[in-house]
């Protein structure tokens, strides 16, 4: 006999095995498949979102200032035939937390080179740039695997070096006497008049 297995939009069914020595296997999205019992194998691959946060601690920039930095990704199994049977491939039968893991290894790698090769400040100002650096990079491997990045930013810089306090008191020095000559000389034209 067999069962009918059936499967949401956010779920893959892959049926593999059969009867007469099949050794194709189906792969189905949100509808239903048949099964024979005791010679198919039926699996389930998860096409939900996951939410990682890659973490790069006491990273050495272009100017050797070490900073932590972390981002907030969203990645997710595709759904195009060759791509999710590539997923398939390399997370069938793992458990979701094994994928986000992967997935998380490489984010991070990618995450430090790209840290080596900037200057804080770039870093720092231009953090959309940043994250979209790290979203070209890593894609072609995380494609590979069959995921999609859908979204990469960064959440937080920091540094334990004070480096980037440095920076900010020197910005607010610079603007609080911008401010004072702007009332000294506003309060010596109220003067003269």
């Amino acid at each position: 006999m067999g069962n009918i297995n059936t499967v949401g939009p956010n779920e893959a069914l892959v049926i593999s095995g059969g009867c007469g020595g099949s050794t194709g296997r189906k792969t189905i999205v949100g509808g239903w498949g048949w099964s024979w019992c005791l010679v198919s194998d039926v699996q389930r691959i998860s096409l939900e979102v996951m939410t990682l946060n890659p973490v790069c601690e006491s990273v050495e920039t272009s100017e050797g200032v070490p900073v932590t930095v972390t981002g907030v990704a969203q990645v997710k199994i595709m759904k195009e035939p060759e791509l999710l049977k590539t997923a398939c491939e390399q997370f069938l039968g793992k458990s979701v937390a094994h994928v986000e893991s992967v997935i998380l290894q490489t984010l991070e790698g990618h995450l430090r080179s790209i840290l080596g090769t900037l200057t804080v400040e770039a870093i720092y100002q231009d953090r959309d740039q940043f994250a979209q650096l790290v979203r070209e990079v890593a894609s072609p491997d995380v494609g590979k695997m069959g995921i999609e990045v859908l979204s990469f930013t960064i959440k937080d810089i920091n540094d334990r070096v004070e480096y980037l306090s440095s920076l900010g008191r020197a910005q607010t020095a610079n603007v609080k006497r911008d401010a004072d000559i702007g009332v000294a000389e506003a309060n010596k034209d109220a003067g003269i008049r």
